[in-house]
C-alpha cells in the first residue's frame, strides 16, 4: 500500500480573497496537506487578524500548512501579474523591496508554524521580464538574506525551478553547491516548468540531492497551463519513476490554474492523485 502525501496549493483560488470555504473544499476533496500562495490579493499575510483566521481555519478542517509560497507580486489578476517582485533585481531599492515582502511572509510562521518557504529567484522569462530582474548576484545576495531569516523562524527555503536561465535546473544547483551556508535551502523541482525547459526525467537526475519539495502540474510543453497530471503531454509513469530513483518522498504538492470551474479542477486533482499513487505503489 502506498503511504504517498499529497497536497494542494491554494494557487488554485488565486483570483479571489481566501476564505474557509476555500479550505473546506481542499479538506473535502481528501487533501490533508496545503500550500498557501502569499499574494495580498489573494491572502494578506501583513494582517494579523487574517493571519489568526487562517490559523482557526487550519484547526477546523485539520489541515496542515506545509509550505508558503512567497509573494511574486503585488497582485494577481487573472493571468497577469501586477507589480511583479523580484529578489534578483539589478536595482537594490527593488531588490530589497521583494526581499521585505518574504521576511513579511516568513513571519507568518510565528503564529503557524510551516515546513517550507518556496521562493523565486527573479521573475520567469515568460512574464516579459528585463533582463536587469534576473541578475545572478542580486539573487545570491537575496538567497543568503532570506535563508537567514528563514532560519529565525524554524522555515526552510525551497528555491523553485523557474523558466529561466537564472533559476534553470542546472543554475541552482550550482547555486547551492557554490554557496557554502545554505544548509538549510534546496530545491522545489516544480514538474511543469522543468517539462517547458525539455527533458524532464533529465532535469529530475540533474538536481539530485537537493530536492525539498515538488509542485505537480502538467502542460503540453508550450505555455505554463497549470493543469492536472494527465491532461498535458508530460510522461507521469518515467516520472514516477525518477522520483523514487531520487528517493523523494515528501508531499506532491498539485498547483493547479486559478479560475474557471474550481470544482471540476479540484476532481481532477483527485483522479490524478490516484493515478499518480498507484504509479508509486507499481514501481
Amino acid at each position: 500500500m502506498s503511504h504517498r502525501r499529497f497536497g494542494i496549493s491554494t494557487h488554485l483560488f488565486q483570483g479571489s480573497r481566501l476564505t474557509a470555504d476555500h479550505l473546506g473544499a481542499i479538506r473535502r476533496a481528501g487533501f490533508a496537506d496545503m500550500e498557501l500562495c502569499a499574494t495580498r490579493s489573494h491572502f494578506d499575510y501583513t494582517s494579523p487578524a487574517a493571519v489568526a483566521d487562517l490559523g482557526r481555519w487550519l484547526a477546523e478542517q485539520r489541515l496542515t500548512l506545509h509550505s508558503v509560497h512567497a509573494p511574486v507580486a503585488e497582485a494577481v489578476r487573472g493571468q497577469t501579474w501586477v507589480a511583479p517582485y523580484s529578489t534578483a533585481s539589478a536595482s537594490e531599492p527593488r531588490r530589497r523591496a521583494a526581499v521585505a515582502e518574504v521576511a513579511r511572509t516568513l513571519a507568518m510562521a510565528r503564529s503557524i508554524p510551516y515546513r517550507y518557504l518556496v521562493l523565486h529567484l527573479g521573475v520567469p522569462e515568460t512574464r516579459d521580464t528585463p533582463a536587469s530582474d534576473n541578475l545572478l548576484a542580486a539573487a545570491r545576495r537575496s538567497l543568503r538574506e532570506v535563508a537567514a531569516l528563514a532560519r529565525e523562524v524554524g522555515v526552510t527555503v525551497a528555491v523553485e525551478v523557474l523558466g529561466t536561465g537564472l533559476a534553470s535546473a542546472a543554475m541552482l544547483v550550482r547555486l547551492l553547491e557554490d554557496e557554502q551556508d545554505l544548509d538549510q535551502t534546496g530545491i522545489c523541482l516544480d514538474l511543469g516548468h522543468a517539462h517547458l525547459r525539455g527533458d524532464l526525467v533529465e532535469t529530475i537526475e540533474a538536481v539530485s540531492g537537493h530536492v525539498l519539495l515538488t509542485h505537480v502540474h502538467d502542460n503540453a510543453g508550450r505555455r505554463d497551463e497549470h493543469l492536472a497530471p494527465g491532461q498535458g503531454t508530460i510522461n507521469w509513469e518515467a516520472t514516477v519513476m525518477a522520483l523514487q530513483k531520487l528517493g523523494y518522498d515528501d508531499v506532491l504538492m498539485f498547483e493547479p490554474a486559478a479560475g474557471g470551474d474550481t470544482a471540476t479542477t479540484l476532481r481532477r486533482c483527485v483522479e490524478a492523485r490516484q493515478r499518480l499513487d498507484g504509479l508509486f505503489i507499481t514501481f
